[in-house]
């Protein structure tokens, strides 16, 4: 059946008409943290039911919402149905940084999916303490948002053969909570027109977004990521820029051009998919530079912000340069109020400073501990057309770096040596003493026996000899 187009982010629009709708990609989606979790569910099955359709009037709603859609992003729109996936069967058992799933097809398609897939960050998070963790649940599930919330904490529950404890509705509860978390933003920043909220993806399903979205509406804020939310609630759908935008031109400069010249209007620079200090503000400046009037803002990500933000001040100044900053990743009140001392500091206008905000309104106030920062849930751009690509980031160490290509997991098999798992590449011949564990069968029930038998030692991330050369090849490419 598919869900409603409007179900997506704002950024997906201007990065699928900046882009190319429908040059074949591959995405896959992660955990970067958590490590060994379960699959309660058929993940291709699920996927394929979030395919997009477009409703009545959705085409012109974005139009005057500024994110117009041309004949290619339609003509993506009506192939959805041919994407192709690649997932973990379900009951298995994952670890931290191993792909649940890939999926390969058009553009604008694969990429439309990734917040409501990563909303199931939460179903599994369920079954896995369910399984692994069984004296945690009571209270993981004790208190629950909305109705839908609690459907799918018994269906999963179900799934895994795991009795349901207790639980208790608060939808008005979570409203509430909602709104005074965005009113102690309000008073930090001074006025709700310098803040928006990007938590689709935070959420366990898009009715406890709708309730969020309530919640902040209710605080004075009236801008969103959620082009549904948005329409629903008479809110502006807003949106910036993703790392796959970058990513699918394999360059800070020739990505920010695709923004400003395939799109009208001013655009939002994200900085960090290779290095925000040595690549991402400058290259962005040269732009702005060009066109001082549009009113061109920059994004922060990963990495030491308070840094590159005086950087970026001090880069700005020198330039003439007046551009919005943007700050988003895991902002709260105490960072707020930080950044906001720092633009007093540098004598940067308020009105040129703006917050994003998505787990802290949206799962902090949700009354469970399994949100989505918990394992840090993400879906990546890997291939491009027939070129593989990956995020850098600014992280110590493997940070946020995505795996390129089109990875698959090998399990260990029963009685031989070596690591839990490896992360290959598909095509690739599996190694002795392990198994494709991608695309198997559905198993009857979930393998405990394989989490239980993996040492700790054993569950370090590894890559086969062809997902190696490819991130050795990419990191020569991005640093020299």
């Amino acid at each position: 059946m598919g869900a409603g187009l409007l179900m997506t982010d704002a950024y997906k629009c201007s990065m699928a008409e900046a882009g190319w709708p429908l040059r074949e990609e591959t995405f896959s989606s992660t955990h970067r943290r958590g490590g060994l979790q379960v699959v309660p569910f058929d993940l291709e099955a699920e996927l394929r039911a979030l395919l997009p359709r477009a409703d009545a009037g959705d085409w012109a709603f974005l139009a005057a919402s500024g994110y117009e859609l041309g004949a290619g992003v339609k003509a993506a729109v009506a192939l959805a149905g041919e994407v192709r996936v690649r997932a973990l069967p379900r009951f298995s058992v994952f670890n931290e940084r191993e792909p649940l799933f890939t999926v390969t097809g058009p553009s604008a398609v694969v990429s439309w999916l990734e917040p409501l897939v990563l909303t199931w960050s939460y179903r599994i998070q369920v079954a896995t303490v369910a399984v692994l963790r069984p004296d945690e649940l009571p209270a993981a599930v004790a208190t629950v948002t909305c109705e839908r919330q609690r459907q799918l904490v018994l269906e999963t529950l179900d799934a895994v053969g795991v009795p349901a404890p207790p639980i208790t509705v608060d939808a008005s509860g979570y409203v509430e909570r909602v709104a005074a978390q965005a009113r102690a933003l309000v008073e930090v920043v001074g006025a709700p027109e310098r803040l928006f909220e990007v938590g689709l993806r935070a959420a366990s399903c898009v009715e406890q977004h709708l309730l969020a979205l309530e919640g902040c509406r209710a605080a004075g804020l009236t801008r969103t990521s959620h082009v549904y939310g948005a329409r629903r609630l008479g809110l502006t759908p807003v949106g910036t820029m993703g790392h796959e935008h970058v990513q699918r031109y394999g360059a800070d400069e020739a990505a920010f051009r695709a923004m400003v010249e395939r799109r009208p209007g001013s655009a939002s620079f994200l900085l960090d998919t290779f290095d925000t200090v040595r690549s991402g503000i400058p290259t962005a400046y040269r732009l702005i530079a060009e066109r001082p009037a549009a009113r061109d803002s920059i994004r922060f990500d990963s990495g030491d912000k308070e840094a590159q933000y005086r950087f970026a001040v001090a880069e700005a100044r020198a330039r003439g340069l007046f551009p919005v900053m943007i700050l988003e990743d895991g902002f709260d009140v105490s960072q707020t109020r930080r950044f906001e001392q720092l633009r007093r500091e540098l004598g940067w206008a308020a009105e040129a400073q703006v917050y994003g905000y998505g787990g802290f309104l949206v799962a902090q106030t949700a009354g469970t501990p399994l949100t989505r920062d918990r394992v840090s849930a993400v879906y990546k751009l890997t291939q491009t057309g027939a070129r593989p690509c990956m995020k850098f980031g600014n992280e110590a160490g493997a940070g946020k770096q995505s795996i390129p290509g089109q990875p698959v997991v090998w399990r260990r098999v029963d009685g031989a040596a070596g690591p839990f798992g490896v992360v290959g590449q598909h095509g690739e011949p599996v190694a002795a003493g392990y198994r494709l564990l991608t695309g198997a069968a559905p198993l009857a029930a979930v393998d405990v026996a394989s989490a239980r038998a993996a040492r700790p030692e054993d569950l370090r991330l590894v890559h086969s000899p062809a997902t190696q050369a490819l991130v050795d090849q990419l990191t020569r490419e991005a640093f020299g």
